[in-house]
């Protein structure tokens, strides 16, 4: 996997260079260029921005250094590469989740356009249809200063389904979002911390046991943390054991809501 990374801040990409990231990286799993955008500036302040047209706040970034840093992206795109994707980090682009993760990480070259100011000059984006795949891609409902730190997100995110990117393989499988259900709690020595114990059937041995305990867990934390994931889970995966314990999480909810509207009228009268 090739990662082109085209900024006005190189640095900004520095932790890239840590942990299992920074392994994948030496071992040859992925592949990350970081191009200084100023390096295609032609006037001796490096200036890659210039004021909207039309006027309003901001600043916008010029088309000509995109076009070439786009340019030189394309040109070191590997022979076995099909058309490069262009990823650009925008708030009005596709809302990037461990899905969308998984697909991408089954591309051979990816070109991120992470902009600052008030965004590149669209016609960057018109032009880059006809020589990449272009899209733009949003990493939550919020504006940050600029796109670098999403970019981190989305490789970090991406590099660590690569085939030997992960420490362990065996932690993408139990993980949160993966099978659509939140992770379960975890646990490790002392078995006692300040009076908190470990629940007993983790040190039961029993490992029906434990399975069924996480399974719920899961469950039990998904339900409570992110309902809309619930709902969405297919039907079919839910077994007798889990249709049972939703039914008491609803039952339960119901009972609570219903207890609280109760306190609330009593309280007004």
């Amino acid at each position: 996997m090739r990662f082109d990374v085209i900024t006005i801040f190189p640095e900004y990409l520095a932790p890239l260079e840590l942990s299992l990231m920074g392994k994948a990286r030496e071992s040859g799993k992925v592949d990350l260029h970081l191009t200084n955008l100023r390096d295609f500036a032609f006037d001796r302040h490096k200036t890659v921005d210039d004021t909207p047209y039309g006027g309003g706040a901001g600043m916008v970034m010029k088309p000509e250094p995109w076009g070439l840093a786009l340019d030189q992206a394309l040109a070191n795109s590997p022979a076995s590469a099909r058309e490069p994707l262009l990823i650009v980090p925008s708030p009005a682009g596709a809302v990037f989740n461990q899905q969308m993760a998984y697909d991408l990480a089954e591309e051979d070259h990816i070109v991120f356009a992470p902009a600052r100011y008030e965004g590149i000059d669209e016609r960057v984006l018109d032009w880059a249809e006809t020589e990449f795949r272009v899209l733009p891609v949003s990493i939550g409902d919020y504006v940050l200063y600029g796109g670098e730190v999403a970019v981190m997100v989305m490789i970090e995110a991406i590099t660590r389904l690569i085939p030997g990117a992960m420490g362990n393989p065996e932690s993408l499988a139990e993980e949160s979002h993966t099978g659509g259900l939140l992770e379960y709690p975890v646990y490790t020595k002392p078995a006692t911390w300040r009076d908190e114990e470990v629940p007993p059937v983790l040190l039961s041995g029993n490992h029906g046991a434990i399975a069924r305990w996480r399974r719920d867990e899961q469950i039990k934390r998904t339900f409570a943390r992110r309902p809309d994931m619930v709902k969405a889970y297919p039907a079919e995966n839910w077994d007798k054991k889990d249709r049972k314990l939703l039914q008491e999480l609803h039952t339960e909810q119901k009972a609570a809501k219903k207890a609280e509207r109760e306190a609330e009228l009593s309280s007004e009268g």
